[in-house]
């Protein structure tokens, strides 16, 4: 097969003329299914992670179906293990640590089957649309990804290709925190293939998730000396902190986001027991989403502060612990090589979401990264998730193109 231009997404786009070859698939015996057949065999796989033990599963079948897929087309696959059932797969084709990185993660939310029209572990095709849980977040993007590798004789490869599937993106982020803690650089250019409906993103809010407990003393309602409100206490504080979140969204605007200030949201709230007690203990959970001009350790610094403030002048003691690790804010800059790329690739100006994703880990290790998939956010985490069939020759030729430029 010969391609004699980039693959173009928009027809309007003049885009200069390349010698690009691909082996003929038939001649290749590599036997990989087809992108429709691997869709439906990774969604027919539950690997659904969850922080309630309950609903947490291993992805360990699904790095397995990947890793036997990808070694036929001339991988080196490793497959590490990042706790009990839970395992990432790294395969490399080429050497050196230039190149090209294709990253996914490998599990899904929970569901409510109930609420799906369509058995959500059996890939269905309807109206144009493929049904199933990670059909478009985003086990989808693993098959397509393959498909447009195949394309390739990897033993040509002048720059190497990584492709990288990880578990347990959807709660804890265990998988990416593994490899960017190993600290060895994978490649120096990054593709997540999160839903971005084929925009570029480049930019996305950080997370940050704090639990604040303030302990007081309980005692009889009847006399208010026999104890110390911790309730009250925490009252003070959630004035203290909506304040502070004044402070902030004045202090910093970036209208590259659809909300352009950083939030806090006030999400749980629980304390004391009985109404004739006073309250002795009482716990906020809070979540902010902040700007990636913003520093997370000053954010925990200012909310520990607040509280411990509250705490010391009412007398009680405070407990302040994150949730998790926290999620740095994705910042890649939009004249880097990869953004500069896509933008000519697709037609479109790269972006900035509120949704997280791994791309801050990969970032840490020096490797720009961008984020672009197939589908769309608003159908992650629905019942009756789907990807659009349109969506899935679109997302090959990028990547294909995207494989020639950085690795060939």
């Amino acid at each position: 097969m010969q391609i004699t231009q980039i693959i173009r997404l928009q027809a309007d786009m003049a885009l200069p003329n390349l010698d690009i070859s691909f082996p003929d698939k038939k001649t290749m015996a590599r036997n990989l299914p087809t992108s429709e057949q691997m869709i439906t065999e990774l969604i027919a796989i539950p690997s659904v992670s969850c922080v309630l033990s309950d609903l947490d599963m291993s992805n360990r079948n699904v790095i397995e179906v990947i890793a036997s897929w990808a070694e036929p087309l001339g991988f080196n696959c490793e497959i590490q293990e990042v706790t009990d059932g839970k395992f990432n797969l790294i395969a490399r084709a080429g050497t050196g640590t230039d190149g090209l990185v294709l990253s996914g993660h490998t599990d899904t939310v929970p569901c409510n089957e109930s609420r799906w029209s369509h058995d959500p572990f059996t890939m269905t095709k309807h109206l144009d649309r493929l049904y199933g849980l990670g059909s478009c977040d985003m086990k989808s993007f693993m098959a397509l990804a393959l498909t447009a590798i195949e394309c390739f004789d990897l033993k040509k490869l002048k720059r190497p290709l990584t492709l990288v599937a990880t578990a347990d993106e959807e709660s804890t982020m265990c998988g990416a925190k593994l490899i960017a803690d190993n600290g060895k650089k994978l490649g120096r250019f990054c593709i997540i293939g999160e839903p971005t409906d084929l925009t570029p993103v480049r930019q996305h809010k950080g997370v940050l998730s704090q639990s604040i407990q303030l302990i007081g003393r309980s005692g009889h309602a009847s006399n208010p000396a026999l104890g110390n409100n911790a309730l009250e206490g925490m009252h003070e504080l959630i004035g203290n902190l909506l304040t502070y979140r004044d402070g902030i969204q004045q202090k910093y605007n970036n209208h590259a986001f659809e909300i352009p200030t950083p939030t806090l949201n006030l999400g749980h709230i629980h304390g004391g027991d009985n109404s004739n007690r006073i309250c002795g203990d009482c716990e906020l959970l809070i979540d902010i989403r902040y700007l990636p001009e913003m520093s997370i350790e000053q954010l925990i610094s200012d909310i520990t502060g607040l509280s411990n403030a509250v705490a010391e002048r009412r007398g009680l003691s405070c407990n302040c612990k994150i949730m998790g690790d926290g999620l740095a804010a994705m910042d890649t800059a939009e004249a880097s090589e990869i953004a500069q790329f896509l933008t000519f690739c697709t037609g479109k100006k790269s972006t900035s979401v509120a949704f997280g994703t791994e791309a801050p880990y990969f970032n840490r290790m020096q490797t720009e990264t961008m984020v672009i998939g197939p589908g769309s956010i608003r159908q992650a985490h629905q019942p009756d998730e789907y990807l659009p069939i349109e969506q899935i020759k679109p997302t090959i030729d990028l990547l294909k193109n995207l494989i020639h430029r950085f690795c060939l």
